[in-house]
């Protein structure tokens, strides 16, 4: 077993397991948008970055990819981290602002505006449906071309492909075909119609753990520091 430290706690993991596993087995939750239980991870969205190591050693990492190592220190909810995802959702919502997945990562996290010029794309690369396609129907139909700023989803020439079983499968699992609530026809990029409230004790310590319930609501944090100064 693998001994390190996740969120100030001293657990355990079997070797080969990643952060995100370790994660979820321990009941913290880790926002991910391209992974994809039962297929490869890919490392591609960067919403599962958490913070490793200390001082000016510490680095983000993506969880979904980076075994767990011994002695390693994890934290999940840093105030880099958070910042970090938040900046990766608003990319997102850049691409595809029709993706109710990507809306409701928004409202979660309290993105209420895009910074970014709006693209209105139908795809933000996740390689889901490259990776469902080839590893769970044993088809291979479709995959990644080009590269840079033309990079895109397609079959091999651009034409249909012959082992293509029209399964559904990448439709499934695709982020980008799920649209929100309001429909196609929205009045803004944004949402929010979940919008969740921000945390407050992320803006009183490094990392946020509250004990007390729903982390960050209840503004516990913020009295208590109020009345120790």
């Amino acid at each position: 077993m693998i001994n390190f430290k996740l969120n100030g706690l001293e657990v355990q993991a079997e070797e080969g397991t990643t952060i995100l596993e370790a994660c979820k087995f321990y009941g913290i939750e880790i926002p991910t948008l391209c992974y994809y239980e039962g297929l490869t991870p890919y490392g591609g969205c960067r919403l599962c970055l958490v913070e490793i190591g200390e001082g000016e050693n510490a680095k983000l990492v993506s969880s979904c990819t980076y075994p767990v190592e011994e002695g390693l220190i994890v934290r999940t909810n840093t105030k880099r981290v958070i910042n970090t995802r938040k900046m990766m959702i608003e990319l997102l919502l850049s691409i595809c602002p029709q993706s109710k997945i990507i809306q409701d990562l928004a409202s979660k996290f309290n993105v209420r505006k895009v910074r970014f010029k709006v693209r209105n794309d139908d795809c933000i690369l996740c390689g889901l449906c490259v990776r469902m396609c080839k590893e769970q129907m044993q088809a291979g139909a479709i995959g990644v071309v080009e590269r840079g700023y033309k990079k895109k989803i397609a079959t091999p020439f651009d034409i249909r492909s012959e082992v293509c079983r029209l399964c559904g499968g990448c439709i499934y699992v695709c982020p980008a075909c799920q649209l929100r609530c309001q429909g196609p026809e929205t009045p803004t990029d944004v949402c929010n119609a979940c919008l969740t409230l921000q945390p407050t004790c992320i803006e009183q310590y490094e990392d946020y753990q509250c004990w007390m319930g729903t982390t960050g609501d209840c503004g516990t944090c913020v009295r208590k520091k109020e009345s120790s100064e």
